[in-house]
């Protein structure tokens, strides 16, 4: 999704771990269209995922706990308000206390 809404250029690394959906077949042939390279993880090196771990258990502590889910489709419903939340308001220290789309804002500084 953020592919298509950005518009991104091709030639983009897409880095995941080496779970099944990312090796398969299928998931580089989509990679292959929009023009990404897959990069996997080495095996044992549980590292390069932290971020990804890290924003799951934002995820659930933040936001999902409080939450009374009826169904696949309200579960889905609420990490959509999450992700909109978590990209828009939520303030990340790694960022300056930005959020990720006001740091986004923020020109770059080029160095001849």
């Amino acid at each position: 999704m953020a592919y298509w809404r950005r518009k991104l250029n091709k030639g983009l690394i897409h880095h995941s771990d080496r779970g099944s959906q990312y090796t398969s077949r299928e998931y580089g042939q989509h990679l292959s269209v929009m023009g990404m390279q897959a990069s996997n993880s080495r095996k044992g090196q549980c590292w390069d995922n932290a971020p990804t771990e890290r924003f799951f258990r934002s995820l659930k502590y933040e936001y999902l706990h409080y939450e009374v889910l009826k169904g696949h489709h309200d579960a889905k419903l609420s990490v959509l308000d999450y992700l909109a939340y978590y990209n828009s308001k939520r303030p990340h220290c790694v960022l300056g206390y930005l959020s990720p789309m006001e740091f986004e804002r923020i020109p770059l500084i080029k160095v001849s």
